[in-house]
């Protein structure tokens, strides 16, 4: 495994970086990160490639470490203890309501605010209050790649700014839309520290209430989506892109009604879709990019 070689304390200003390799975990010992490289980039080391551990793995946020899914062992908790040291391990159950409020359970030590930091931005929150989807980060520097500078785009589900902050970065003016009230405050306070509230028009509320004009792109990151693909399409033009986020068991199976919708409302569109990341057995996130024709 080609790695570069930190200071275990540098390895949160890593993540995001187009060099790392998003697949393989870093590896971290006696103060010193080992970051696995992707291929086609510099590298420090060649470490031989480590045995398969029996454990289940996890996410790092700021000084936390939360597991999802099924409920971890006392052996899987022990050994992210033992390797990140964090304040706390935590498990996020899911998620629950329109409003994404996290169902968490503290194993060991404390929870509480965080502060990450992912692709140079910084995230404030508190993940038994507020979600934050880390599986998002390759679909986030696809959009920053996308947007033009000067597009008024709208986030119909801006959460704390996983994909406002990004774009806003990226140039656009964001319109960002959060019905949660405590993420709400979040998206505020992380505009603010990331110098980026000129560039974003934050509102808390229903994004069907809150939706104005016309966009030039929106994104609905949200698994449920689709069900206010006609409230969106009210305020697109030709040209306009709908960023539109699923969970389907193949790749596509949502494209040939989300067309048809669109037609009644009026829209002719070209659609296409890549899978973001596997989100259960036989279920995959997806995104559809909607061009209205």
């Amino acid at each position: 495994m080609r790695v570069r070689r930190y200071p275990a304390e540098a390895l949160q200003a890593c993540g995001g970086a187009p060099w790392v390799d998003p697949a393989r975990r870093p590896y971290v010992a006696d103060r010193t990160a080992y970051v696995p490289v992707r291929e086609g980039y510099a590298w420090d080391e060649d470490l031989p490639e480590r045995a398969d551990r029996a454990v289940q793995g996890y996410q790092r946020l700021g000084d936390l470490v939360l597991f999802h899914g099924a409920r971890p062992d006392d052996a899987a908790v022990r050994d992210a203890a033992a390797r990140c040291r964090p304040r706390g391990v935590l498990w996020v159950r899911g998620h629950g309501g329109v409003e994404r409020i996290p169902e968490v359970e503290v194993l060991e030590g404390e929870a509480g605010e965080v502060r990450h930091i992912e692709a140079g931005i910084s995230y404030r929150l508190d993940p038994t209050r507020v979600m934050f989807s880390q599986g998002n980060r390759e679909e986030k520097a696809r959009l920053a790649r996308l947007v033009r500078p000067g597009e008024r785009v709208a986030d119909l589900f801006a959460g704390i700014g996983y994909f406002t902050l990004i774009l806003a970065r990226a140039g656009a003016r964001v319109h960002a839309m959060e019905l949660n009230p405590v993420a709400y405050g979040y998206l505020c306070r992380n505009l603010d520290e990331n110098h980026l509230a000129e560039s974003v028009e934050p509102a808390c509320g229903d994004c069907r209430d809150l939706l104005s004009g016309v966009y030039d792109r929106l994104v609905l990151g949200h698994f449920e989506a689709s069900w206010f693909l006609e409230n969106a399409l009210a305020h697109v033009r030709s040209g306009s892109v709908l960023h539109l986020h699923a969970v389907e068991s193949r790749p596509g199976e949502l494209a040939p009604e989300l067309a048809r919708r669109a037609t009644d409302v009026g829209h002719s569109l070209v659609s296409s879709v890549r899978t973001v990341k596997k989100y259960a057995p036989g279920r995959l996130h997806t995104v559809h990019d909607l061009v209205i024709l």
